[in-house]
């Protein structure tokens, strides 16, 4: 049950920090303090929700009450002690509900937020209240995943819509989104399905859907720290394959009357199999760099019913026709694939996408 004075007794909440905990305190110390130093003039709020934790992250918590009720930063806290936890989605979403503020800030209990991360993002937020606001991170410990981190912090305004569908997820990462309440009311919070669901990315693709628009502020506002026992790492890359490719089939394949394969090896092939038999229908064709591959001349997808089995051409990238579906990992091949993506003059979001 959450402890705090009633919500009417309160003054108006301009930003309720929204943490989820669950055994966090190797790195609760840190996060906490960052919340304590934010440079925000506005009233902000801590919503905490403890899901079941085990260890000594409630004694954490506890001791840094007078703290923040000195800097005049409100505190809520709630939870259980099951025995065992409910889940992130449902720990955000209780901490959403017991939380005050017309806007909402995200932060993990294992990440760090830099001081004038609540006020940058505020500043946003309240010109685009229809808007997941994100920032740039800075990866702790340093060196670890290099590629994601640069994929993150490099991505281009209209990227942040189109590279939706790829295994990184998604385009602004959880721990740095600020929104207006009213998204969370919008999308009608967070999945509650527990350990190896991708809350975020399910809640991200459905305010997209419903409209809803991404912004980064272009500082680095976030320290995101990587560890084992991250809520990331139980995902497996499965589950995150058959959501987007669900969702690109809903709203990028349906307005599609044909459209080509990049990449004929193990990655295009799956993703050919793993379509409708509506959209199999429409593959043009698969198209590579790989001389070996091209030569064979057509792709047999043995383990169709039809009879015939479908036969998908091989051709090479320069002769094959947009729309494309590339799936292609970026930042693998030295720039080689980038340019020569680059050499067809195509606009993504409209003459291709990324998968996977």
């Amino acid at each position: 049950m959450a402890e705090a004075s009633s919500k009417a007794d309160q003054p108006f909440v301009d930003v309720s920090i929204i943490m989820p905990v669950h055994n966090a305190a190797d790195w609760l110390q840190e996060s906490l303090q960052s919340v304590l130093l934010q440079t925000f003039k506005g009233c902000m709020e801590l919503s905490i929700f403890n899901d079941a934790s085990k260890d000594s992250s409630m004694n954490i918590i506890q001791d840094w009450r007078q703290k923040f009720e000195a800097a005049g930063i409100l505190m809520t806290i709630g939870g259980h002690d099951s025995d065992t936890p409910r889940g992130v989605g449902y720990a955000k979403n209780q901490a959403i509900l017991q939380s005050s503020g017309a806007f909402l800030c995200f932060l993990d209990a294992d990440d760090i937020m830099h001081p004038r991360r609540v006020e940058l993002q505020y500043e946003t937020a309240v010109q685009h209240q229809c808007a997941i606001i994100g920032c740039r991170v800075h990866r702790e410990p340093d060196g670890s995943t290099d590629r994601y981190t640069r994929w993150i912090n490099n991505l281009t305004p209209e990227q942040l819509t189109t590279q939706i569908y790829t295994a990184n997820g998604p385009t602004v990462i959880m721990p740095t989104w600020l929104c207006a309440r009213s998204v969370c009311d919008k999308v009608r919070g967070f999945n509650e399905g527990g350990k190896g669901v991708p809350e975020d990315l399910i809640f991200f693709l459905e305010h997209l859907r419903l409209g809803g628009q991404v912004i980064r502020v272009d500082e680095h506002l976030l320290t995101y720290r990587y560890h084992p026992q991250a809520a990331t790492a139980s995902v497996h890359r499965d589950t995150i394959w058959n959501i987007q490719l669900a969702a690109l089939q809903d709203r990028v394949l349906v307005n599609w009357s044909k459209f080509t394969i990049w990449n004929a090896g193990k990655q295009g092939r799956r993703f050919y199999r793993d379509l409708s038999k509506e959209n199999k229908a429409k593959v043009a064709a698969f198209c590579d760099v790989d001389a070996k591959k091209i030569e064979k001349g057509f792709y047999t997808y043995e383990e169709s019913m039809d009879v015939p089995k479908p036969r998908v051409p091989i051709i090479h990238f320069r002769e094959a026709s947009p729309p494309f579906i590339i799936c292609v990992k970026l930042d693998l091949t030295g720039g080689e694939f980038e340019k020569n993506l680059a050499s067809l003059n195509l606009q993504e979001g409209v003459d291709y996408f990324l998968f996977g």
